[in-house]
C-alpha cells in the first residue's frame, strides 16, 4: 500500500497541500502546480521506500562508526590499535548493516 504522505514529502516538498490519513482521495492541492494522479504517486513508492531503505542504513552505519569504528581510528592514529583492527570493524559494520537491494 502506497504511503502517501511519504511519497508527497519525498518529491512534492515544495508544494502546498494537505492530506488526511493515507486516503488519496483526501489529498487536496493547494499549489499552482498540476495535482499528481494517484498512479503517479503509485508509482513513485517504490522509489521512496528505497530511499528510506537507505537512509535507515546509513543511520545505523553512522551510529555503529561512531560507536565502534571511530575509536579504534583514533587509536590508531595514537599507536594504540592498527590499522586492520580500525578496517575491519568498519568491513564488520558494513556487513551487519548491509546496502539494501
Amino acid at each position: 500500500m502506497t504511503d502517501y504522505a511519504a511519497v508527497l514529502v519525498a518529491n512534492y516538498s515544495g508544494d502546498q497541500w494537505s492530506l488526511s490519513g493515507n486516503d488519496y482521495d483526501t489529498l487536496v492541492w493547494h499549489d499552482d502546480t498540476p495535482k499528481p494522479t494517484q498512479q503517479e504517486l503509485d508509482a513513485a513508492w517504490s522509489a521512496v521506500q528505497q530511499q528510506q531503505a537507505h537512509a535507515e542504513v546509513d543511520a545505523l552505519r553512522h551510529a555503529a562508526y561512531v560507536a565502534e569504528s571511530d575509536p579504534l581510528f583514533f587509536q590508531w592514529q595514537r599507536g594504540e590499535a592498527t590499522e586492520q583492527q580500525w578496517r575491519d570493524k568498519v568491513a564488520e559494520i558494513q556487513t551487519r548493516y548491509p546496502d539494501p537491494a
